[in-house]
């Protein structure tokens, strides 16, 4: 998973808020919201690939032996994903277990089957599966500082404007790129041999 430099910047803060709480402006309770909406997307999009990858995997498994190669890619994909074979896998590997590939990956898909089936009789499951839905976050410690407004500097009065006079333009927007960045001049075709010559 991967965080835009502002998801870094409000990870950072609410990292530093959980260790040292103190009182949050609007804007990071805002912030942290987003990000944990933003998380929460991806993980479940996260669920949503996985689950694709698991269809398509079983599509080319249905289609072996036509489909050996991409279904060993595919398999390839999904264990680097946390897959636990089935033993339709295992079967699979076994009838294709002439190509290189495919013996590789039956000895890694056996390894992992007994790891899991070692786990399953300990009573613990080793499938790794994404976690569901968690609950919205509803308050930080130390979130909104008892419904007091936040002390925002204030901002300079602006004279009032002589009477008879217009008011005095805003800020200037901003320039276009056509404005910072002329376009740029044709450079003029090298003069021809008759004028040079005559030049």
């Amino acid at each position: 998973m991967a965080f835009s430099a502002d998801e870094l910047r409000v990870l950072r803060r609410a990292l530093a808020i959980a260790l040292h709480p103190m009182p949050l402006s609007d804007e990071d309770v805002q912030d942290c919201l987003r990000l944990a909406g933003s998380v929460d997307e991806a993980v479940g999009e996260a669920g949503r690939l996985r689950a694709f990858l698991l269809a398509d995997l079983a599509r080319y498994r249905a289609a072996l032996p036509g489909s050996a190669t991409g279904y060993l890619e595919l398999l390839q994909d999904a264990l680097a994903a946390g897959y636990d074979p089935r033993p339709d896998d295992l079967a699979a590997l076994r009838a294709l277990r002439g190509k290189p590939l495919a013996a590789a990956l039956l000895e890694r898909c056996q390894i992992l089957a007994e790891r899991s089936v070692r786990a399953r009789l300990a009573g613990r499951s080793a499938a790794l599966v994404a976690p569901g839905p968690r609950s919205r976050l509803l308050a930080l410690p130390g979130g909104r500082a008892a419904d007091r407004e936040p002390e925002r500097p204030k901002a300079p009065a602006a004279p009032a404007p002589a009477p008879g006079r217009s008011p005095a333009p805003g800020p200037r927007p901003a320039p276009k790129p056509s404005e910072v960045f002329p376009p740029r001049r044709r450079p003029a075709p090298p003069p021809s041999e008759e004028e040079r010559a005559a030049g």
